[in-house]
């Protein structure tokens, strides 16, 4: 019978109450060691680096390089590395973010330690664990409305701007240097896309929901 491999982990959280109370239930788990703790996203490349960890355990909100950046980092440069973000923020925008930079798993700080060896010994296989919230958020984020303008190409933005401008189809044409019967499309495109029926809606709206940004 062969040996339980030992899952590697590494802690990296700015505040040093979580790196010990982490650190202290890594130490009474027989397949987790704890080899290395970092008290922010650039400390977390230097020890990944000299530690080789299997399984990252990483705090989002830090300053400096933030958990998200990080994860980001660490998964381009050693992609074997798993990362679990584990934060107390279980916003819809972060939990996308972590996962689009590579977290496998997202959860919540209340998780307990039972549930966090479950999702370590996951990560380490390649599975993902999401906190019931995190869930909750992702689904949330996917089926609110988008945002006005969301749907806007980058050419409409750039013709909206001018239609801020006050400058008509002619002026457009120029400034852009694209035919009126473009511009005469994007601007049909764009009325339709923000739901208006004119100029005068268009400019109002872009204004009220800061579509120029």
């Amino acid at each position: 019978m062969s040996e339980t491999k030992t899952i590697r982990v590494m802690i990296v959280d700015d505040h040093a109450m979580v790196r010990k109370g982490l650190g202290f239930f890594l130490r009474v788990q027989d397949d987790l060691e704890l080899v290395g703790e970092a008290a922010g996203g650039e400390e977390a490349l230097l020890m990944c680096e000299r530690l080789a960890p299997d399984v990252v355990l990483m705090d989002m909100m830090m300053p400096g390089m933030n958990g998200v950046e990080a994860t980001r980092a660490i998964r381009k440069r050693w992609p074997t590395v798993q990362v679990i973000a584990l934060t107390s923020f279980k916003e819809g925008e972060l939990v996308q973010e972590a996962l689009q930079a590579g977290a496998i798993s997202y959860l919540l700080k209340n998780i307990s330690a039972d549930e966090l060896a479950v999702a370590i010994r996951a990560a380490y296989a390649g599975r993902p664990t999401l906190a019931p919230e995190a869930t909750q958020a992702l689904i949330q984020a996917a089926t609110e409305p988008p945002a006005p303008g969301d749907d806007l190409t980058p050419r409409e933005r750039e013709v909206l701007v001018l239609l801020v401008e006050g400058l008509n189809n002619a002026e457009i044409a120029d400034r852009l240097m694209i035919g009126r019967s473009t511009v005469k499309t994007h601007v049909s495109n764009i009325f339709s896309k923000l739901g208006v029926a004119s100029r005068v809606e268009a400019v109002a709206l872009a204004l009220q929901h800061n579509l120029l940004d």
